[in-house]
């Protein structure tokens, strides 16, 4: 059976990926954003810290 309560991190986009490197763009669009005051729900974990990491300026987060 899977867990039901694993640790997620909401992601809100507030910055726009406009002039910004093409690495950062991409960054959003792997995290599932694009659109400003997009949000998406994920799983807490290194990988997505890291490129929360990359893109903080861009985004706000709630664990």
């Amino acid at each position: 059976m899977a867990k039901k309560n694993e640790e997620t991190v909401r992601i809100t986009q507030t910055g726009s990926p406009i002039r910004r490197d093409k690495a950062q763009r991409a960054t959003l669009t792997g995290l599932g954003l694009g659109k400003l005051h997009r949000t998406v729900e994920l799983k807490d974990t290194a990988e997505v810290r890291g490129m929360i990491r990359k893109v903080h300026h861009m985004v706000t987060v709630e664990d």
